[in-house]
């Protein structure tokens, strides 16, 4: 399946890398953000979208902290512990056959996203996606994705906190990074979030100087966005 992919020819290959993180539900679903994928690309953009998996492997740990560091089950800890590392397990030849072809690149372990994380924050933010989602977007970074947006509820604090919120301290520790974070609220305008992305990608061109979005796509916004552009100011899906 790998050397299936691999052949397939990218049109152009040198779009700008741009990752997608956030709330897990505005992340992985289209209606929620919009489209933000098509809107991306769009822009002329690559749209990189992080592994449900890896949330999964982060929402059992959760376990370990509270048992190591909290008053949690040491029943529960190991239950979760064993779950981890029988998921590794499975995913481990995946790992290797993605990691032969320098298209794909291999997927990062759970351990060292749990170790980059733990450098930024501590293990003990598990409100929403937590320390995840820190970390998430330091590995998306290292591995050459600097171009980071990140989507979030209007008003959710632990979102705002552990994404927002560390902007300044992964622009200090990886000054090539281009982030942006995008709210979405039914009271919010869906020109503002195209504006905002139209804006990161603006940015991600003239920094790569890499192949410009055509002139047809710019010019006419995904589906999504027509009824906004056209200035009914339709609240958006998030709903959140």
């Amino acid at each position: 399946m790998t050397e299936d992919f691999a052949a397939l020819d990218l049109a152009p290959p040198d779009r700008p890398k741009v990752a997608l993180v956030g709330e897990i539900l505005l992340n992985f679903h289209p209606e929620a953000n919009n489209q933000a994928v098509e809107v991306v690309e769009a822009e002329g953009g690559q749209a990189v979208l992080p592994e449900l998996t890896d949330f999964i492997l982060y929402c059992l740990y959760d376990e370990v902290f509270k048992a190591d560091k909290l008053a949690g089950s040491r029943i529960r800890k190991w239950l979760a512990l064993g779950l981890i590392q029988l998921v590794e397990h499975r995913r481990r030849p995946m790992r290797q056959a993605l990691a032969r072809h320098p298209r794909f690149g291999a997927i990062n372990s759970f351990r060292r996203l749990r170790r980059t994380g733990e450098q930024i924050v501590s293990l003990g933010n598990q409100s929403g996606e937590g320390w995840y989602l820190t970390a998430d977007m330091a590995l998306m970074i290292e591995k050459g994705v600097s171009n980071v947006l990140c989507l979030q509820p209007f008003g959710c604090l632990p979102n705002h906190i552990i994404g927002k919120g560390v902007f300044k301290e992964l622009k200090r520790r990886y000054p090539e990074a281009n982030l942006a974070a995008v709210d979405y609220d039914p009271g919010a305008s869906e020109v503002n979030q195209l504006n905002r992305i139209k804006l990161m990608m603006s940015v991600a061109r003239q920094a790569g100087a890499v192949a410009r979005p055509r002139p047809s796509e710019v010019d006419s916004p995904p589906p999504a966005l027509h009824r906004a552009a056209d200035g009914e100011g339709r609240a958006t899906r998030a709903g959140l």
